[in-house]
């Protein structure tokens, strides 16, 4: 598996190291017309009081792509002076770029505002197994500030077999899990919301909504008017163009049934591309490729130039 230092130094963007106050929203300009990447990857320092989950918090960045971008690094207590990657460069999702486009794999959503050459990316808490969140295209259908939250029997039994007796009805307020503000979806029992918890941005916690930080369901509340299509992928190897050379980025296949093989990655690795007609022809750095899918650090990272030409039949890796 690649070091953190080599997964940073691979990457075309870097920003110099900075303190670990928090980073400008990620609000990216949308990159030209036949490109897909967005943003650039920065290095902070730590301070001794750090840990992933604030970090996160302050950087706009879920958990578990923390623990990804920073493997060897202690995410409770990384230690004074420790460099931190801030994996905020990104592959667009595959498909239009229109409304919000969440991406399971990723732990991510993506919104494209209609008329504005720029992206917003938040971090997400998805369904955890046995509670999966949906796949498919649907829209905004309420916008709902400061929700009541009315937890469904399904819900209230769960908790009763822990003798959590949760009522039924929960106003707002502090201990509202929805947080300030819901956005119900055409997705029948499924929301975007907030939360009253600190942990669990960027991981497998809910019951198949989609927890937002506070600061940011608001934000998305004021720019996201109701109708907004809402498309729901889940598609863990992206691949993208930029500045003539085409990368990939790799995040951990999301799958209840236990880990997916190195075959069945590299399957679906290959039927990514594919998916990309515009990227046929192309000599891939293969070895790359396998570095690249085995670290799932969720890094763009380059693995051909659009100038070379296709790879031959005998030189595929798999």
């Amino acid at each position: 598996m690649l070091s953190r230092f080599s997964a940073v130094n691979r990457c075309l963007t870097l920003v110099a190291l900075c303190s670990s106050a928090a980073v400008q929203a990620l609000e990216l300009p949308l990159p030209p017309p036949g490109e897909d990447v967005v943003g650039q990857v920065q290095v902070i320092k730590a301070k001794y009081e750090d840990t992933f989950a604030d970090l996160g918090t302050a950087n706009d960045l879920g958990y578990l792509e923390m623990v990804a971008a920073n493997p060897g690094v202690d995410p409770w207590l990384p230690g004074e002076g420790t460099e931190i990657i801030l994996p905020t460069r990104y592959v667009l999702p595959p498909g239009p770029r229109e409304g919000i486009v969440i991406n399971l794999a990723e732990y991510r959503m993506y919104y494209f505002p209609k008329g504005q050459n720029v992206v917003h990316t938040y971090p997400l808490g998805i369904g955890r197994e046995g509670w999966g969140s949906p796949l498919g295209v649907g829209r905004v259908t309420l916008k709902t500030p400061n929700p009541a939250w009315y937890p469904p029997k399904s819900i209230r039994e769960e908790h009763a077999a822990d003798g959590d007796i949760l009522p039924t009805v929960v106003p707002p307020g502090p201990d509202n899990p929805l947080g300030p503000y819901k956005m119900t979806l055409s997705f029948p029992g499924y929301l975007i919301h907030g939360s009253n918890k600190k942990f669990g941005i960027g991981m497998r916690v809910s019951h198949g909504c989609f927890r937002m930080l506070n600061h940011n369901v608001l934000e998305l509340a004021a720019m996201v008017p109701v109708g907004t299509p809402v498309r729901i992928i889940n598609e863990p190897y992206k691949f993208g163009v930029s500045a003539g050379k085409i990368y990939l980025e790799a995040h951990a296949p999301l799958d209840d049934e236990g880990d997916p093989s190195v075959v069945d990655k590299h399957t679906a690795v290959i039927n990514a591309l594919l998916k990309r007609d515009e990227l046929s022809g192309l000599r891939l750095d293969w070895e790359m490729v396998r570095e690249v899918v085995a670290s799932e650090d969720g890094m763009p990272v380059p693995i051909a130039t659009q100038a070379e030409s296709v790879v031959a039949s005998s030189d595929n890796p798999f």
